[in-house]
């Protein structure tokens, strides 16, 4: 799995962490079973904190992308391209409402009016 960084990225470590690891599933550089590296040489080959990576991998793993399985380390969750894609246009749709003044929750009300 090739994993970088962007230097000029002003988000948080962690967070590019995150989106390294989304962007490898989304491109199918490892799917569904498939075990990440051990955070220690991701921090190495990344050249960040281990405790960085750590917390990157924690955010995926509360969003359902990543399984945290004693004895087997982290794997791909099933189904995490999927998830993270639509995360993703989730994120694009909750910025570009707070772009055009509207909240979450009116975004919530307007989604709930979908259905």
């Amino acid at each position: 799995m090739l994993l970088r960084l962007d230097t000029a990225d002003n988000r948080p470590l962690h967070e590019q962490v995150a989106g390294a690891i989304r962007r490898a599933i989304a491109e199918g550089e490892c799917g569904p079973g498939d075990r990440l590296p051990p955070a220690r040489d991701l921090s190495r080959v990344l050249g960040v904190n281990a405790n960085t990576v750590l917390r990157g991998l924690r955010a995926l793993r509360d969003e359902g992308v990543l399984e945290f399985r004693r004895g087997r380390g982290v794997t791909v969750a099933e189904g995490a391209g999927q998830r993270s894609e639509l995360l993703g246009k989730a994120r694009h749709l909750v910025a570009d409402a707070a772009r055009l003044g509207y909240s979450k929750s009116d975004l919530i009300e307007m989604i709930r009016g979908l259905s």
